[in-house]
């Protein structure tokens, strides 16, 4: 009896998608071999399922395997498992039918890509991974057979929109991919998929923690004489450390793995292994190294954590499951319950890897409390490093606002060790509402700044931030019941009226620096420095306005306020010149408004202009 083959034509938006594999351009072919070894890996799955409560499938299944064949002569390699295989039904509703909801927002991300985007992705995402083989392959044969059944089935395929199918012998269970490989060619991307080497490589980059053994025939130098002899090797490791209790995996092992995943030769500062059940089952080995990589502020800097799902690699540096305060988190997640199936859609999948995001995120945060409570010295270690970034995390509203300011250190006034919000608030006046402090460039500036004399005279205690990202977090903040009150924002109310002569100068002054500042104003905050530069509550801090010069945006000027202490011998000795010689307190006036601007950290606008009254001040004195 002849054995009939027939001729199927592929749906209309299955070939569409056959078409963009083909002839689209795709920075990374070598996810072919990924998403063929994950079907081989998913099939091994279902029979192993079956099998617990199908006595015959158990007799079936045997010890399960994953080959590789490469045949360099008639450019060939072949994919074989011995897994749940398929009818000829499922044949045709699974390679030659995909018309499912998620194939249409498929092939609306592939139009809409952006030059950059991991296409790869999309192909996990929705499921088309065997469609990958046609970037590579002229022409794709499977032969596959159901457990359980006696009759196999030969498909077969150029992705020319049509495909065959037609029954055929398989001595066993399972499915068996041959793909006849184009030419190679690597300036498009096309490796020579015949080559051990080759094959070696991308089996380690993104199956290595495949469950399976993935056996391939390698060449070997023969032990006393040349030549090479063909040996049976498996590919992979096996070892998907994070899917294993804490206690059967030797500090050694996780060594190596750190350094596997994070190219770092230093040993990490803390190691984090967790499993989570319910809505989303995942797990996960993370690490927080002990040294900044050199990357970390650069736009394209890497996340380091790589995505896995039911230990296949979905994709590197997947900065979409982990939030950019924490990009310097290196290791691995592995979900076990997101789809790459194309009949979810887009939206449910976007669900699901933010509830892998929070919940990375919230194991990320209680480590770090863990480490700060245990740990202090150790803790100081990850904040030199990582601090900054992690500040990062207050200025985004993602509800880890509370979490992360019980993480941060500070610098303040109470001396030169860092402190925790907790910390200052233990440590505050019985009659003090607020929590204190002042922005600027450097806490050396600030530890220093005349804005913090009365303060300080009132024994209170005053934050030191000076950190860019400071400015943007600390506006409107909270921390528990306590605001934060800037120090050098908010003009202060002298505690009396200045006398006539004291108006004068206030006067003088006011006009003389019209052009410059907004106002002039006597302070209550100044006790030994004889001027200083506020601004109203509303106002954009100097730090501020730097921040935003840098990032290329047009800021307008902003008038300060200039206060003065008429109890500094400075200030009486101009008082003394009002009657004397009026004009004389020009210079005296920009100088003063210089120091004042120099003591806070700042920059003049006309040096030389500073410079010349400098110098008639000194005249003047030294006459």
């Amino acid at each position: 009896m002849s054995v009939v083959k027939e001729t199927y034509s592929f749906e209309t938006e299955a070939k569409q998608i056959l078409d963009m594999m083909i002839y689209s351009v795709y920075s990374n072919k070598d996810v072919f071999l990924r998403e063929l070894i994950s079907n081989a890996s998913d099939a091994l799955d279902k029979l192993h399922l079956q099998s617990l409560t199908d006595p015959d499938l158990a007799e079936v299944a045997g010890d399960p395997f994953i080959r590789i064949v490469r045949d360099q002569q008639d450019r060939n390699l072949s994919i074989s498992d011995n897994g749940i295989g398929m009818t000829k039904d499922e044949i045709i509703a699974y390679i030659g039918t995909i018309a499912k909801s998620g194939t249409r927002e498929f092939l609306e991300r592939l139009k809409e890509r952006r030059e950059g985007d991991p296409a790869e992705m999309l192909i996990g995402q929705f499921g088309v991974g065997f469609y990958s083989a046609f970037m590579v392959a002229d022409r794709v044969t499977l032969l596959t057979r159901k457990a359980g059944e006696e009759k196999g089935w030969r498909w077969e395929s150029s992705g020319d929109g049509t495909y065959t199918l037609e029954e055929a012998d398989r001595p066993t269970c399972g499915t068996t991919v041959t793909l006849k490989l184009k030419e190679a060619d690597p300036e498009n991307g096309l490796k020579d998929y015949t080559s051990q080497w080759v094959i070696q490589d991308i089996v380690r980059s993104y199956s290595d923690f495949v469950s399976y053994p993935i056996k391939m025939q390698v060449e070997k130098p023969k032990a006393e004489e040349s030549g090479t002899v063909l040996e049976d090797q498996t590919l992979n490791s096996m070892k998907a450390l994070w899917m294993k209790p804490e206690d059967q995996v030797s500090e050694e092992e996780y060594r190596q793995f750190y350094r596997h995943v994070a190219h770092d030769w230093k040993d990490p500062l803390e190691r984090i292994v967790f499993t989570t059940e319910g809505m989303s089952q995942m797990h996960g080995l993370l690490f927080i190294p002990s040294q900044a990589p050199y990357d970390l502020f650069m736009r394209d800097g890497t996340s380091g954590v790589n995505l896995y799902v039911k230990r296949i690699l979905i994709m590197e540096d997947c900065k979409d499951i982990v939030p950019s305060y924490l990009r310097f988190i290196r290791g691995v997640v592995d979900s076990e319950d997101l789809s790459l199936n194309v009949s979810r859609e887009i939206l449910q999948q976007d669900r699901q890897v933010r509830a892998i995001k929070k919940g990375v995120t919230r194991k990320v945060l209680q480590s770090l409390k863990k480490i700060l409570s245990d740990d202090r010295d150790r803790y100081l270690t990850f904040w030199r490093e990582f601090g900054t970034v992690l500040k990062e995390g207050l200025a985004q509203d993602d509800g880890n606002g509370d979490a992360i300011k019980k993480l941060c250190l500070f610098s303040s006034t109470a001396g030169q060790d860092l402190t925790t919000l907790e910390e200052y608030i233990s440590r505050m006046k019985a009659d003090q509402e607020d929590i204190h402090y002042i922005t600027g460039p450097s806490v050396e500036i600030l530890r220093n700044s005349p804005h913090l004399e009365a303060l300080l005279e009132a024994g209170e205690e005053v934050l030191l931030l000076a950190d860019p990202v400071d400015e943007i977090w600390v506006q409107g903040a909270r921390f528990g019941e306590k605001s934060f009150k800037s120090a050098s924002q908010g003009a202060s109310e002298p505690k009396e009226e200045p006398e006539e002569d004291g108006t004068s100068l206030l006067s003088f002054i006011k006009e003389t620096l019209k052009d410059t500042v907004k106002d002039v104003k006597i302070s209550s905050r100044l006790k030994s420095s004889p001027a200083c530069i506020v601004g109203d509550e509303d106002d954009m801090t100097p730090q501020m306005e730097r921040i935003m010069k840098a990032m290329g945006k047009d800021v307008p000027e902003v008038k300060r306020i200039l206060e003065i202490n008429l109890s500094h011998q400075v200030l009486k000795k101009m008082t003394s010149l009002m009657e004397e010689d009026k004009g004389s307190l020009i210079p005296f006036c920009h100088v003063l408004y210089g120091q004042a601007l120099l003591a806070e950290g700042g920059a003049l606008k006309d040096p030389a202009a500073f410079s010349r009254h400098l110098s008639s001040v000194m005249e003047k004195a030294l006459c």
